[in-house]
């Protein structure tokens, strides 16, 4: 049985069903962003193999998806110091894509509000 080729419209479509989620770019390439800031894009750096997505995801969770798929998910010297992992399109299965995007989308939110709080604490000192 053929399964569906996952593009980066595959992405979007999911993307879409995320509260807040929206479309953007990220370094010139398509991007899902949660208030402003980006849980996915496509993959522009040069170490990054073609049709890959970058995914924000936290370090034990990027740990867990590398030893557990490492044909599907990797990573390059230049993503190493970031909370991202890399994804190959071609060999992630459309489940895997949907629950890897929420919890994308659930790191940044989380990140984003932690961030907003802490300003807004900081304001009320000032």
């Amino acid at each position: 049985m053929l399964r569906k080729q996952i593009t980066f419209d595959t992405v979007r479509e999911i993307g879409r069903s995320l509260s807040g989620a929206e479309e953007g770019t990220t370094y010139g390439s398509p991007a899902l962003k949660v208030s402003g800031k980006m849980f996915a894009c496509m993959a522009v750096h040069k170490s990054a193999e073609p049709n890959s997505l970058v995914v924000c995801i936290d370090f034990d969770q990027r740990d867990e998806l590398l030893a557990a798929d490492p044909n599907t998910y990797y990573l390059t010297d230049h993503y190493v110091d970031y909370a991202t992992v890399l994804v190959r399109l071609a060999r992630v299965q459309g489940d895997a894509l949907r629950d890897l995007l929420r919890i994308a989308h659930r790191f940044v939110s989380a990140k984003t509000r932690r961030r907003s709080s802490v300003r807004r604490r900081q304001r009320a000192r000032t």
